[in-house]
């Protein structure tokens, strides 16, 4: 029984490492961002100025720790709300797009640029993007394979957030 614990354990730790298809085309080049040198890094293409880290985590020693915050979707956007890091205001929830922008298809476990975003949880994250057709519901994106889903707005996922490059 111990032998069969230790290799779960084993098996179970090693499978939480991110995979990425070494022969797929990446959807997002490590060119794409700069880092700005204060928690944040800046997609050139999309003007766009991310946080590095999940809303509840400290950029510390170029990473991203402590425990990300999981919110509701309100609480994420009144989170957002009169937020200031980095020294400047102007952030907010990412809308669907833009969110997705940052999956990295060809990775799993977590689908994300782990350069530039290290320490991102395999896990669903906020939009500011609501359902059309259920006022309950907004969009997610989960970055344990680049997917898409609704989830409901009382549950509580994780929360990343940007604001426009100046």
């Amino acid at each position: 029984m111990k032998k069969l614990f230790i290799l779960c354990f084993f098996i179970s730790n090693f499978a939480a490492a991110q995979t990425c298809l070494s022969d797929f085309d990446s959807s997002s080049q490590d060119t794409e961002f700069v880092d700005n040198d204060d928690g944040t890094a800046t997609d050139s293409d999309l003007g766009l100025i991310w946080m590095r880290c999940s809303i509840g985590q400290t950029w510390e020693n170029e990473t991203c720790t402590g425990d990300g915050l999981e919110l509701t979707w309100q609480e994420a956007l009144q989170v957002a709300h009169g937020y200031e890091y980095a020294e400047s205001l102007g952030w907010r929830l990412p809308n669907m797009k833009e969110l997705a922008s940052l999956a990295e298809r060809s990775c799993v476990r977590p689908a994300i640029n782990e350069v530039f975003f290290p320490n991102t949880y395999s896990d669903d994250y906020w939009t500011s993007t609501p359902s059309v057709v259920d006022p309950q519901r907004a969009w997610v994106i989960a970055f344990f394979n680049s997917s898409n889903a609704l989830k409901d707005k009382n549950l509580t996922v994780f929360t990343r957030l940007v604001r426009t490059a100046d």
